[in-house]
């Protein structure tokens, strides 16, 4: 089968063109813009690419066109597919019928942590000797890629896919997970986002709970305890099993960032301990959910906690870039509130009292919405200065930034900004660069600024 997809190089588009290449179809995609990791890996899997949605792509004549969420109508290779009756599916529904159809699929799905969570327990189950396929919406450093039909058996059960509440296509506005039908889910938290597409987050409950009705009898629901909302999604009805975790009187865990450890413990009762490289609560909590869904496969709690020990991280998750000028360079995915405050706090708790340099850029639809612009400056409360990147905004990032006061500096030039960052940077400061984009190359400008 030749599958020409449109908006090739999104995290979940793009792991779909190496799941199909890998599975012996020829693939070709289109997009407006490329960049790494994506961009790398769809050409380490000798993936054609085209820029841009010219309609003369037709002349490919693929089986089937594959449609990415970021594609609207208007686009004028849609029309043309559209126009001409030609066949297209969204990415969400030709993986499940196409690769996860059959498998045992362990779904991680929740507002924020996904990625992590998903590496983790993809890396547990790899540890384990079952060689998961996987489809991660970050790079894993244990695996260096996003995605994989499987490891060394290519006839492994297992596939471990971040559950993403975004809607699948232009044509189908459900969420990407109710395509998934998993045996394991994890529901990590909840809270309101994607403001492009939900009205509130009793909206985003509602597709929650279409993924819930999916889950069969015999699979197993990991629900963080802690989680309101959550507790809402399976009040509506749930015919599954449901084990809580971030429970105290239940699956909990604790540790301390100083000594890297992390203990599990069933109520007051001890399970095991392990010494990692991660940081964070958020962390822990990530951890302990993955920990009980390779459980349900089959993988004793102590082989997990072992497989944690030697677990190393997803790139873009306080990624530190490069050093220069006796300043350190991080990169992180965070672009909501919740995240950027969360990301900050674990930089804090591993720096002490050394000055971090916020840098901003509300890349996001929901963020470019404006919808959660009040709560910017609480969530960057852990920084010492605060740089936003304010092009092509819908509202003045400097008023909502005003309560942060002269820590805040607010450009709409990228170059201006990266001088201004490299002014205020001295020997001993780390720099957090928070986008869910390219954000025009800045980390390696400002490593270059500083260099000089």
């Amino acid at each position: 089968m030749h599958i020409h997809i449109l908006g090739i190089c999104g995290t979940f588009m793009g792991g779909v063109a190496q799941l199909a290449r890998a599975a012996g179809h020829r693939v070709t995609g289109c997009d407006s813009a490329v960049y790494p990791p994506m961009s790398t890996q769809l050409a380490a899997a000798q993936i054609e690419l085209v820029e841009g949605y010219d309609v003369a792509q037709t002349s490919f004549e693929p089986d089937c066109y594959l449609i990415g969420n970021a594609i609207s109508r208007g686009n004028p290779l849609l029309e043309e597919i559209l126009d001409r009756g030609l066949p297209y599916l969204s990415g969400p529904q030709w993986l499940a019928e196409h690769v996860l159809n059959g498998r045992w699929v362990l779904a991680v799905a929740g507002t924020h942590g996904k990625t992590t969570t998903a590496a983790m327990l993809a890396w547990i189950l790899d540890h384990a000797g079952l060689s998961p396929g996987f489809l991660i919406g970050g790079v894993p450093m244990n695996f260096g890629v996003s995605a994989r039909l499987a490891g060394n058996d290519i006839n492994s059960p297992f596939f471990v896919i971040e559950a993403d509440e975004y809607d699948s296509a232009f044509c189908d506005k459900r969420s990407k997970f109710v395509h998934y039908r998993p045996r394991t889910a994890i529901l990590n938290n909840l809270e309101f986002d994607h403001a492009d597409i939900f009205a509130d987050l009793a909206a985003i409950e509602t597709q929650f709970h279409h993924l819930v009705r999916t889950l069969p009898g015999t699979g197993l629901i990991l629900s963080n305890a802690a989680e309101d909302a959550l507790e809402r999604v399976l009040a509506r009805g749930c015919w599954t099993p449901v084990e809580r975790f971030n429970d105290p009187g239940g699956w909990c865990v604790d540790g301390d960032d100083v000594d890297g450890s992390l203990h599990l413990r069933q109520g007051e009762e001890l399970i095991g301990s392990v010494r990692w490289n991660l940081t964070g609560n958020h962390n822990r909590h990530n951890a302990l959910a993955a920990l009980l869904a390779a459980r349900h496969v089959g993988v004793p709690l102590a082989q997990g906690l072992k497989a944690l020990a030697g677990f190393e991280g997803v790139k873009r998750r306080l990624e530190l870039r490069g050093a220069a000028r006796g300043v350190e360079v991080y990169d992180d995915f965070a672009h909501h509130p919740t995240a950027i405050a969360t990301t900050l706090a674990g930089l804090r708790r591993r720096v002490g009292s050394a000055r971090i340099l916020a840098v901003v850029e509300p890349r996001s639809n929901t963020m470019k919405l404006g919808v959660m612009k009040a709560l910017l400056p609480t969530s960057l409360a852990d920084a010492n200065l605060v740089f936003c990147y304010a092009a092509n905004l819908g509202w003045d990032a400097s008023e909502a930034l005003a309560p942060l006061g002269e820590k805040a500096v607010v450009e709409d030039d990228l170059k201006q900004l990266v001088t201004q960052i490299a002014d205020a940077a001295r020997a001993g400061d780390r720099i957090l660069v928070m986008s869910n984009g390219g954000f025009g190359g800045i980390h390696e400008k400002l490593l270059a600024a500083l260099a000089t």
